[in-house]
């Protein structure tokens, strides 16, 4: 894929993640995750995982306001294992969630980035190249 097209794609998807957090929070792994999205435009609610908190308390905590939520978190080993143990406990509260984004932005910026964090300086580097 050219890094036009690539930066297209990831323009896009980010956009919208940014207008579905409006409504629905965000999970990420960590406070930089969400200084990067927050860098991005994605202005919405975001939860961070590592507050302290266990996954199973966050979720619970989450299912007193929100029906929804947009897993978000890296998509290396440690994030995908965090995704699933987020999705078990989600399921178990009844809430449903959004793990789109996160596989749409694994898919285009894999090779390059695989983390949330990183993102930013990475469509950066291709907006310097287009």
């Amino acid at each position: 894929m050219d890094h036009s097209k690539m930066l297209e794609d990831l323009e896009k998807v980010i956009e919208e993640l940014a207008a579905a957090s409006r409504t629905m929070p965000v999970i990420v792994e960590g406070r930089s995750d969400k200084k990067a999205l927050e860098s991005l435009g994605v202005r919405g609610i975001i939860f961070v995982l590592n507050d302290g908190h266990s996954i199973l308390d966050t979720c619970t905590r989450l299912a007193a306001d929100y029906r929804h939520v947009i897993i978000m978190t890296d998509w290396d080993r440690k994030g995908g294992r965090l995704a699933r143990a987020l999705i078990d406990n989600l399921e178990a509260n009844d809430m449903k969630y959004n793990s789109d984004f996160r596989a749409k932005l694994a898919m285009l910026a894999k090779k390059e980035v695989k983390d949330v964090e990183g993102l930013p300086k990475f469509i950066e580097r291709l907006r310097a190249t287009v």
